[in-house]
């Protein structure tokens, strides 16, 4: 028997609030395994199932229709790893799932797409080679891509957030625009795993500068009244993992928040 992640037997899909917001569950692998990080520390890992599948079925079966799948062997390793698990959880259930994590070559991104995946989540490489992202961009369409921001101080970090990028949110979030991009999700690092509360005023930051995208916020979350205040400032979406996996956030709260 699967082991219960958050309440279930519940019908009625999250989302979809009164200004379209998506909240969108995420799992994160390694060793095929559904665990979460700690500021993306590897060495502080927590695993939470041992069967990422059995974990999405059970959101699929809540309502969510949504499902943000990080590869974090493949983002270390460079190259997808973990994309059997992928295919297992587009097979067993409906959801539209976003995934990265390794993806580096136009192949990674047609291998992904027909795993099963609605879209590809990329990070780095959109900072790092934009030249390359454009192309995929035409080749693909930019419906298919989930471009993720990771911030530290408002600065744009790589590389497993290792590195600087050299450029700051608004810049980069600028940039994406003017290739179209408009699905985005933004983490600030100093929060993400934490549960202290996410970034507010760095998402109203982003959405007053630039109003035309659909940011999802990615990090912090603690509590309902946390996803509440990211509805309020116009997020389009949220990311949770962790605040429903340690049941500070109930599947019944976050239906309610958007009856």
């Amino acid at each position: 028997m699967a082991e219960q992640v958050y309440s279930s037997n519940l019908s009625s899909p999250p989302g979809d609030g009164n200004r379209g917001m998506i909240i969108i569950p995420a799992i994160d692998i390694i060793n095929g395994k559904c665990v979460r990080l700690t500021k993306g520390d590897y060495a502080q890992q927590k695993i939470y199932h041992e069967d990422p599948v059995a974990v999405a079925k059970e959101f699929a079966g809540a309502g969510f229709k949504r499902l943000h799948i990080v590869d974090l062997d493949g983002a270390k390793a460079g190259k997808i790893i973990n994309m059997a698990v992928l295919e297992n959880i587009a097979t067993a259930t409906g959801l539209e799932i976003d995934f990265g994590g390794g993806v580096k070559q136009i192949s990674d991104v047609e291998a992904v797409l027909n795993a099963g995946a609605a879209m590809v989540t990329i990070g780095s490489l959109a900072v790092k080679h934009p030249e390359i992202l454009e192309e995929w961009l035409l080749e693909f369409g930019t419906d298919k891509f989930f471009i993720g921001a990771d911030v530290l101080n408002e600065n744009i970090q790589i590389n497993g957030w290792q590195n600087d990028g050299g450029i700051n949110i608004f810049e980069f979030v600028g940039k994406l625009i003017s290739l179209g991009v408009t699905n985005i999700f933004c983490t600030d690092i100093s929060k993400d795993g934490m549960m202290q509360g996410p970034s507010i005023e760095l998402y109203k930051k982003i959405i007053a500068e630039h109003p035309e995208i659909k940011l999802a916020a990615s990090g912090g979350v603690s509590n309902i009244d946390d996803v509440k205040r990211l509805h309020e400032i116009g997020c389009s979406g949220v990311i949770i993992g962790k605040a429903i996996y340690e049941n500070l956030v109930t599947l019944d709260e976050l239906i309610k928040l958007n009856a």
